[in-house]
């Protein structure tokens, strides 16, 4: 017994220890800004996010965005979140007129954002991403019988540890409560990145055939939303909603959280 007493006082105070050295040490080392690698001020007022995140994961977010950059996360007007998924349509299109909602610019924030996401590993922003689009999704009422991320190719997959797409449309599927279908879509073939093809039709022709739809999915009839990222010239998502509507989705709405385009050109879908 008192050996039990002797164990349980040395863990509390252990437990004071740890809470005043981890105290301290954040006194002399700051949390730091996930954007800017300034000292991020934003440790109380994410609460609503941490309960989210808690929610969502299962534990804390590790994700500190100071207030400068924190402000800086303005969606456009809604009229404006609507475009045609490619920036330039062509002929004999298999899929003509594909909607495109886009809520951010990718200038700014979304520009500094989106490569620490891709080329840093930055997990917690992408995931952060898909918490703000889910929540404009839901204010906007878009509604899909199945949410479905653009899918990376094996290789790029395990160079990165996790796909992007995917952790951005997560949150947005379960903030709407849409059915989230991570392996709806695979990768038929490696492909070059977009962002090192400066041509447009390069570009289209790099996506060709590169996705279909996994023999484990039944997409007939269904209404579904496929998530990407970022959207340039629109030929990654045009090429997965191609896949979609052969396999037999009755509709396909493109959704990325950034894009490079502010002319309005889309009815709302």
């Amino acid at each position: 017994m008192c050996a039990f007493r002797h164990t349980s006082r040395r863990n509390i105070i252990s437990q004071e220890i740890r809470e005043t050295l981890t105290g301290a040490v954040d006194l002399i080392l700051p949390f730091k800004c996930a954007v800017c690698g300034n000292v991020s001020d934003t440790k109380d007022r994410f609460g609503d996010y941490d309960r989210l995140y808690q929610e969502l994961y299962g534990k804390e977010p590790e994700l500190h965005i100071c207030g400068k950059c924190l402000s800086e996360f303005t969606a456009c007007e809604e009229i404006r979140r609507w475009l045609l998924c490619l920036s330039e349509p062509v002929e004999n299109d298999p899929v003509p007129g594909l909607p495109l909602y886009t809520p951010f610019a990718y200038t700014g924030i979304a520009e500094k954002c989106i490569p620490k996401i891709k080329f840093g590993k930055q997990i917690e922003l992408a995931r952060f991403f898909g918490c703000v689009m889910g929540s404009l999704l839901a204010k906007d009422g878009i509604c899909a019988d199945l949410m479905v991320p653009v899918p990376l190719s094996s290789s790029r997959l395990e160079e990165r540890g996790f796909n992007q797409a995917g952790e951005i449309a997560y949150p947005v599927a379960r903030l709407n409560g849409i059915p989230y279908a991570e392996d709806c879509l695979i990768r038929t073939r490696d492909t070059k990145r977009q962002s090192e093809i400066d041509n447009r039709f390069k570009r289209a022709s790099n996506m060709k055939g590169a996705f279909s739809v996994s023999s484990e999915w039944d997409v007939t009839g269904l209404t579904i939303a496929v998530v990407d990222d970022v959207v340039t010239t629109g030929s990654t998502l045009h090429e997965a909603a191609a896949a979609l509507k052969k396999a037999g989705a009755a509709d396909v709405l493109c959704i990325a959280f950034a894009g490079n385009r502010t002319v309005k050109n889309a009815e709302p879908f």
